[in-house]
């Protein structure tokens, strides 16, 4: 399959897609992009894989979501398991060996739906071994954490690969941002550089701005936060086409030349030979 475009973090795997999930990937890998799963727990981390397998132009990713360390948060859309109290390094390091799996994760934090902050520095440190093991990126999740987060992966600095890992729908701050990049993170944007910007929220043109662009990633996050042009739809990695059309707003770039510098970056960083 030739890419034209790569959707860095998707979830067409999830419970939502189960009744239209062929007609979903037709539209986006005959529009030449390509896709990664993310799992988020044992079941969605298979379920990913498989598609992977069964998929030309999609790959996985396998982890435990920072919510899923605890009874917090059920999404209907997910089709998440049980919560897992313990990280099962042996379960993931099984599926992180199949030559799809491009990352581990997503990990990371997530005070905003939990607040069993030890269960998840456990599970986000087991994770970073685990990708250390098997010398794959690893695909972060931050929500309100973000200090935690970098705390973390500085006093685990030894544990990163040279290519660390994908800061995935990152809406922290400039300094922030600064932080990952010395630490040498790629970063995805999706939907929400395309939404109005909200009070006090991440101001993401500012961030996409100072971003070096061999950094930038592209995603959509489907089924969440659809862009402004499909708001109050089903996301899904066709759209990731409105992304890139922002993202080259922001950096005054043709969106030609963005496709090809996103492109680029995913293929480096997920290892994506031949594609």
């Amino acid at each position: 399959m030739k890419l034209k475009l790569f959707d860095a973090h998707t979830h067409v795997h999830f419970r939502t897609y189960d009744a239209d999930r062929d007609e979903v990937l037709h539209r986006a890998l005959s529009a030449g992009i390509g896709m990664v799963n993310v799992g988020t727990d044992k079941k969605t981390s298979a379920e990913a894989v498989a598609l992977a397998e069964k998929y030309d132009g999609c790959w996985a990713t396998v982890g435990l979501h920072p919510i899923h360390t605890s009874t917090s948060f059920h999404d209907e859309d997910e089709g998440a398991d049980a919560p897992e109290a313990e990280f099962d390094h042996e379960y993931y390091l099984s599926l992180a060996k199949h030559p799809k799996v491009v990352a581990i994760g997503e990990c990371g934090f997530d005070y905003f739906h939990s607040p069993d902050k030890e269960r998840q520095k456990g599970a986000f440190l087991a994770q970073i071994r685990l990708a250390y093991e098997v010398k794959k990126p690893l695909m972060l999740h931050c929500r309100d954490a973000y200090g935690d987060l970098i705390r973390v992966l500085k006093e685990n600095e030894n544990l990163l690969n040279p290519i660390p890992g994908i800061t995935h729908f990152f809406s922290g701050t400039v300094e922030e941002a600064k932080e990952l990049l010395e630490l040498g993170f790629y970063f995805t944007f999706g939907g929400a550089i395309t939404l109005p910007k909200k009070p006090g929220g991440a101001d993401f043109e500012a961030l996409v701005k100072m971003m070096p662009l061999d950094r930038i990633l592209c995603e959509t996050d489907a089924p969440y936060v659809a862009p402004m042009k499909y708001r109050g739809r089903r996301n899904e990695p066709l759209y990731v086409e409105e992304v890139i059309k922002k993202l080259a707003e922001f950096r005054g770039v043709t969106v030609g030349e963005m496709e090809r510098i996103t492109l680029e970056n995913t293929r480096k960083i997920l290892n994506l030979r031949g594609y």
